[in-house]
């Protein structure tokens, strides 16, 4: 029984190269999926296709988009850069170029479609700054919204929180959209992943930070667990499955809830060290 309903699906990853991306076209591969992927590195995977892309230039992504051609049943939104890159690379390829890859793609999508986004745990502070979330989200355009970024640099920062809250508020805004063409958009917010991303995750914040957020599993994820819930989410298994925004984070969101986890706490330990360091 196929279950989750990707035997012969044409589906789309986009960062396929490694981590997550890798691991979510492995499984489609093995689900019986046509699995065309996107990246600026070419993975070792028997693709149907794979295109170069730079989510940091829109043209690039037009052309790949084009060359995949319809119709698309699934996309999975994968690529992403970590802190240690500036803030508008960071912007670019963690938001914008990957709204800009799915406004290319919707148009080739039949209802039934699906699209599935990494977010991050480190985009659980969306609540807190919503107005001016929801005010980036109204900017249409690749190049506008690289425009609002270079005249907020204030609210960019490090670009990684901001982009990871950005994925956040739009998916949930075009899921009121995309629905109405029968089209579902979800997105997952992972706890910390053994991916060559771990370093550089590291390297900015501390290991010690990273570990803090492995709570109360205690275990770095897999690019597998990751990708094995961003693969059900876009399935036929989730058909009613819209706007949600998924922890895959072992029970931290959990324990931030109910007080388990000092968040806080950590927070303003954080802080102080740094205010020491300097």
């Amino acid at each position: 029984m196929d279950f989750l309903g990707y035997r012969n699906k044409r589906v789309i990853v986009s960062g396929c190269f490694s981590g997550m991306g890798e691991a979510t076209a492995r499984r489609l591969l093995e689900l019986g999926a046509e699995v065309h992927g996107f990246d600026i590195r070419e993975p070792n995977l028997p693709l149907a296709s794979f295109h170069a892309i730079d989510l940091r230039d829109p043209a690039s992504v037009d052309a790949a988009v084009a060359a995949v051609g319809g119709p698309i049943d699934a996309l999975f939104n994968c690529a992403g850069l970590p802190n240690t890159f500036p803030p508008m690379d960071v912007m670019k390829v963690n938001y914008i170029g990957t709204r800009h890859l799915t406004e290319r793609v919707i148009p080739l999508m039949s209802r039934g479609g699906a699209v599935a986004s990494i977010s991050s745990t480190g985009g659980m502070g969306w609540s807190r700054r919503l107005p001016v979330l929801l005010e980036f989200a109204a900017v249409a355009g690749f190049e506008a919204a690289v425009a609002w970024c270079e005249a907020h640099p204030e609210v960019v920062a490090e670009g990684y929180s901001f982009s990871k809250e950005m994925v956040i508020v739009w998916t949930m805004l075009a899921s009121q959209e995309f629905i109405e063409r029968g089209i579902r958009i979800n997105c997952t917010m992972p706890g910390p992943t053994r991916t060559p991303m771990s370093e550089h995750f590291d390297r900015a914040s501390g290991r010690a930070i990273q570990e803090f957020f492995t709570q109360p599993i205690r275990r770095y994820s897999e690019p597998r667990e990751q990708g094995d819930a961003l693969v059900f989410l876009n399935s036929a298994a989730a058909s009613y499955v819209n706007g949600v925004v998924l922890p895959v984070d072992g029970g931290f969101m959990a324990g931030v809830a109910t007080g388990r986890i000092d968040l806080a706490g950590m927070m303003a330990k954080s802080a102080q060290q740094r205010q020491q360091q300097q």
